[in-house]
């Protein structure tokens, strides 16, 4: 199953971009699942690398891109906020 957030309901808390995002990232993966990349993510750089696997990751980035010409994934999917 796949869902996604896309907006924010109004009501009289003030929350901040990603504030709930813990919650349902934990409720997702007790539940087994991962959280897709292609909404917004705020996670802490070690617990995104920790769940997308930085090892695998890292041997791929060294091999099709050894000078670091581009961003890595968690600068791509998170720090661009």
């Amino acid at each position: 199953m796949n869902f996604g957030f896309w907006d924010v309901v109004q009501d009289k808390v003030r929350r901040e971009p990603g504030q709930l995002q813990p919650q349902d990232r934990a409720q997702v993966a007790e539940l087994g699942g991962v959280k897709s990349l292609y909404s917004d993510s705020y996670y802490p750089e070690d617990e995104f690398w920790r769940l997308y696997n930085k090892p695998a990751y890292d041997a791929l980035k060294a091999r099709y891109d050894p000078q670091g010409k581009f961003k890595n994934l968690y600068q791509k999917c998170v720090l661009r906020h």
